[in-house]
């Protein structure tokens, strides 16, 4: 629009603005009534971290977010963090870190905008629809200007989509790629619909894999919704700190988080728990996206054989399936997924150095990169689980 005006704010909470603003620019659908695409740039998803103490103060995740207005109204929003380390954020930059320090340069505290502690794809420029254009420029300038006038290091925009590092790359940000396992639902009426697919290898050991998991000695619950009672969180919360003292070091969400959890995201939540003998004995947290069920946390405090992909993969393609969702997205790294269906996909990342010598030098390593993550999924797609055209169907 000629002569618009366009002004960046920063703000350091998200309690300094409505919900409904936030969510008009992050998920614009939800005003409809329609579920978001994610719920993880949503309002209430990132005041929940805010308000649970998982970030903030001592946690190294510092909020900065980003509110570009034109001519006054709203148009684009962004979650922006000023880091002091590079925990929680699944697109490792710790290589680049040790260079630029051993250089004599100070790496952190940079920026980061990106949803914490969760490697799910999913729109970082959170523009209003038909202002995508300037929203996202506006958002790119002022964090790289915030960056520059602070003598920041760099500025990280991760698992952004990949119409984001498309339109990042021609503002002149470097684009990184990485990947993960994601399983497709292909119009599939059940479990066995999706296992005639695979070849008679695999398929024969994904039922011998399941009867083995479901013979734990108990039952496994689907619950989502008001199904979710405080006691479910109780057990969760003790299987996430298990696997995050193990993982981490120390969990990244606090206990606060899960109570939170009850009160304003059980709609978005599927938590998969395992009982044996009236306990809980080990769990699985998954996130209901419009069309994706993204999986987060694992934990359990007695060792069952493969009940983690009961819980954690097989479980979630039967809700998916039931469901009519097209994806369920399993988190990052893991190749041991490839066998039970879930396929490598391509990850997008965006990066500002300040430093013009060591971002040449980043340049110059993301290209040699790109074509051994295009490599990694070329080979390890060959090798998948699913049926050649002269495997026999039992």
């Amino acid at each position: 629009m000629s002569g618009a005006t366009l002004e960046v704010q920063v703000i350091n909470s998200l309690s300094a603005i409505d919900a409904e603003e936030w969510d008009a620019c992050a998920a614009p659908a939800y005003a409809d009534g329609t579920r978001p695409v994610d719920p993880f740039t949503t309002h209430r998803f990132l005041l929940a971290l805010e308000e649970s103490g998982s970030v903030g103060a001592g946690t190294g995740w510092t909020p900065r977010y980003l509110l570009a207005t034109q001519d006054g109204a709203l148009i684009a929003v962004a979650p922006l963090y000023v880091k002091s380390h590079s925990q929680g954020e699944y697109i490792f930059d710790y290589n680049w870190a040790h260079a630029y320090e051993n250089a004599g340069g100070r790496y952190y505290p940079k920026l980061q905008m990106a949803v914490p502690f969760t490697p799910a794809t999913g729109r970082r420029l959170l523009a209003k629809p038909a202002f995508e254009v300037q929203g996202q420029s506006a958002l790119v300038q002022a964090a790289v200007q915030l960056a520059a006038e602070n003598q920041i290091s760099s500025l990280h925009i991760t698992f952004c989509t990949e119409e984001e590092a498309k339109a990042g790359t021609q503002m002149g940000l470097l684009h990184r790629r990485s990947h993960q396992f994601h399983w497709e639902n292909h119009n599939y009426a059940d479990f066995d619909g999706f296992l005639a697919t695979l070849s008679s290898r695999k398929r024969k050991n994904i039922r011998k894999e399941r009867a083995t998991a479901q013979g734990f000695g108990g039952t496994i619950h689907m619950l989502t919704g008001d199904q979710i009672q405080p006691e479910h969180w109780d057990a969760f919360w003790e299987f996430y700190q298990d696997t995050g003292a193990r993982k981490w070091g120390t969990p990244y969400l606090t206990r606060a988080f899960f109570d939170i959890a009850q009160q304003t995201l059980c709609e978005d939540i599927l938590l998969v728990l395992a009982e044996r003998e009236g306990q809980w004995v080990a769990g699985a947290l998954n996130f209901i996206g419009r069309d994706t069920l993204y999986g987060r946390y694992w934990g359990c405090v007695e060792d069952h054989p493969c009940l983690h992909f009961e819980l954690c993969y097989y479980t979630a393609i039967d809700y998916a399936i039931a469901h009519g969702l097209q994806r369920v997205e399993a988190g990052a790294q893991g190749e041991h997924k490839l066998s039970r269906g879930y396929l490598p996909v391509q990850t997008h990342s965006l990066h500002w150095v300040a430093d013009a010598g060591f971002r040449k030098g980043i340049e110059q390593y993301l290209t040699a990169e790109q074509a051994a993550v295009e490599e990694d999924i070329e080979i390890l797609t060959s090798y998948g689980p699913f049926r050649k055209s002269k495997d026999p169907i039992e």
